[in-house]
């Protein structure tokens, strides 16, 4: 069953995380993390571990959002999420336990120039 309210990590450039719950529909996610844009951007999921997703701005980078944390050989911009899915794809709370540990993961604040965000945008053309 969908939960109606989450329980996830609020990651804003700059801030440690934060415990916040959010409404579990298209909207409310949408308007999350949209968080410092003057437009409602597009949600991203982005698989990372243990049943653990980021929810972050799609066109985070595109639409020239803060720099927040480095993520593998990627940057994040804008504020992002840090949410559990069930074995059905369901966004769900996160547990005690993956609290602590993104709290940990994600509490160290990188500094990030624009440059380094510009190196990270890649367009691919595919000829027809």
């Amino acid at each position: 069953m969908k939960e109606k309210e989450i329980r996830v990590l609020m990651v804003e450039p700059m801030e440690s995380p934060k415990l916040v719950t959010l409404q579990n529909d298209l909207d409310s996610l949408q308007k999350a993390v949209s968080i410092g844009a003057s437009y409602q951007g597009l949600i991203e999921l982005v698989p990372f571990e243990d049943n653990v997703l980021i929810l972050c701005n799609e066109e985070g980078k595109l639409n020239g959002l803060s720099p927040n944390r480095r993520f593998g050989h990627d940057i994040l911009c804008g504020v992002f999420y840090v949410v559990a899915e069930d074995d059905e794809g369901e966004l769900i709370s996160l547990t005690s336990e993956q609290v602590e540990k993104y709290s940990e993961f994600f509490g160290h604040i990188d500094i990030i120039q624009a440059e380094e965000v510009d190196d990270t945008i890649l367009f691919k053309f595919f000829p027809m």
